[in-house]
């Protein structure tokens, strides 16, 4: 495998960093008090990736196995216990455990421990995630959708749920 075709172009590099700090408010608090900070959209990252940090409340909940067929997802624990499924079976996955999911690999992740818990989770290339969450956060705070549009958000978004 060889590096990809380059990016840039330039002599002398440019300034383009962003910071954003730990003490920045999430994008998206859900009903049950899950949250979502956007640390890199694809739009940020010109498509490459996009990366987000998802912090349980301890409140149960989180999608169960699914695939897609556009992105890779991948999934890295950084506190508490997050339930992830690798297709076969639930297994509990603790601080420093990644889970890597290629598309079209079935997957899914849940907080059924009642405790606290964050993970990042990483999607390349960068498809925007976000209107995802924003949806899923529109219905869990009461939004009513009809089995057609349900099916068609799903579908606009890249999850294809399958029977676990």
């Amino acid at each position: 495998m060889s590096y990809p075709t380059a990016l840039y172009h330039g002599d002398q590099g440019e300034v383009s960093a962003t910071v954003r700090p730990a003490a920045a408010e999430p994008e998206l608090i859900y009903p049950n008090g899950n949250r979502i900070s956007y640390l890199a959209t694809g739009a940020g990252t010109g498509g490459l990736f996009g990366l987000y940090r998802y912090d349980f409340s301890g409140a149960p909940g989180g999608p169960g196995p699914h695939f897609h067929r556009t992105i890779a997802e991948s999934f890295y624990i950084l506190d508490g216990t997050v339930e992830v499924y690798d297709g076969t079976r639930w297994v509990a996955a603790t601080s420093g455990d990644f889970l890597h999911v290629p598309p079209g690999g079935i997957h899914g992740f849940r907080n059924s421990s009642e405790q606290a818990a964050s993970m990042l989770l990483h999607f390349a290339p960068g498809a925007p995630r976000e209107a995802y969450f924003e949806g899923l956060g529109r219905l869990a705070a009461g939004e009513q959708w009809t089995e057609e549009e349900y099916a068609a958000f799903m579908l606009e978004h890249d999850n294809v749920w399958i029977e676990s």
